[in-house]
């Protein structure tokens, strides 16, 4: 069998991509996986459902990033929508592994990833340099979010990510009223695990049905919360309102791609429904300067 080519690189782009900070926090829910079978046939037709103890698991996940260019910086938030697969061929080379063995990074082979449903994102170029070098399917999307930091340190451990409804046109992004959905996740008082999960593989599937990988590297631990019935009430996952298709017109789609922001609404209610989370991750760049208190000099 020849070897594969390199997927190239458009320009103006270079890889690797090297994040200046980035704040992440991830949830997890183990669902039926029939929803999830049919989504991926559709999508990515390469890809297999992992699954754990006869469960899928449906991963979401929030990134704001930081990168700096040669001209200045740029802050992006991003939210995937993601199922955990790995290619079909790869069944017989995996690990037999539970959710929570998975969650802490077991899996060394690397082949469990994953697989992008939806991708919604608020920076115009982020969201090409995601289609074109990891055909990923992004679209547009603007967020409020809250979360820890030490700039607000009465703010512990309690996140909040709301994804609302943007469009894309000649004059740039365009954010419009009405919530796609929310995640809400209040973590005071659990205890996390140190865990090092990565690289995390991200499968994406080219115009030409062609199954590419990207591995993201986290050069520290994440921190792991294991949930039970009594702990996952801590998590809240709302869906809002699903936008007209016609917000989505002349938004150029991925192989395999249909809808638009609507239907990541569509389908995130069909695979996830009702299932309590899981797990949740969470990530938060350590500070690198500090601008300490001034004093009076007389």
């Amino acid at each position: 069998m020849a070897a594969l080519p390199l997927p190239p690189v458009p320009e103006p782009y270079h890889l690797p991509f090297h994040y200046g900070a980035l704040h992440n926090i991830g949830v997890d829910y183990l669902v039926a996986p029939g929803p999830c079978h049919d989504l991926l046939a559709k999508r990515h037709p390469g890809l297999a459902v992992a699954l754990f103890d006869g469960m899928a698991c449906v991963s979401l996940n929030y990134q704001l990033y930081f990168a700096q260019y040669p001209g200045g910086g740029g802050i992006t938030q991003e939210v995937e929508i993601n199922v955990i697969a790995h290619p079909q061929f790869a069944e017989d080379r995996l690990p037999e592994l539970n959710y929570g063995q998975y969650a802490r990074g077991y899996d060394q082979t690397k082949l469990l990833g994953i697989a992008r449903m939806h991708v919604l994102c608020d920076n115009p170029l982020a969201i090409d340099a995601g289609r074109r070098l990891y055909a990923e399917p992004k679209r547009p999307g603007w967020f409020e979010a809250v979360m820890p930091s030490l700039n607000a340190p009465s703010v512990r451990e309690h996140w909040s990510v709301s994804c609302r409804r943007a469009s894309l046109g000649p004059d740039g992004m365009s954010r419009h009223d009405g919530e796609l959905f929310a995640i809400e996740a209040d973590l005071v008082g659990l205890t996390p695990e140190a865990v090092i999960n990565t690289p995390i593989t991200g499968y994406g599937t080219d115009e030409e049905g062609r199954l590419l990988a990207g591995p993201l590297n986290v050069h520290q631990s994440y921190r792991f919360y294991a949930l039970d019935d009594r702990s996952a009430e801590r998590v809240r996952l709302s869906l809002g309102d699903r936008p007209d298709r016609s917000a989505d017109a002349g938004v150029t789609q991925q192989a395999g791609e249909t809808g638009g922001t609507g239907e990541a609404v569509d389908d995130l209610g069909r695979l996830v429904g009702t299932a309590p989370a899981a797990g949740v991750w969470t990530y938060q760049s350590p500070p690198v300067a500090a601008h300490h208190r001034p004093y009076y000099v007389r």
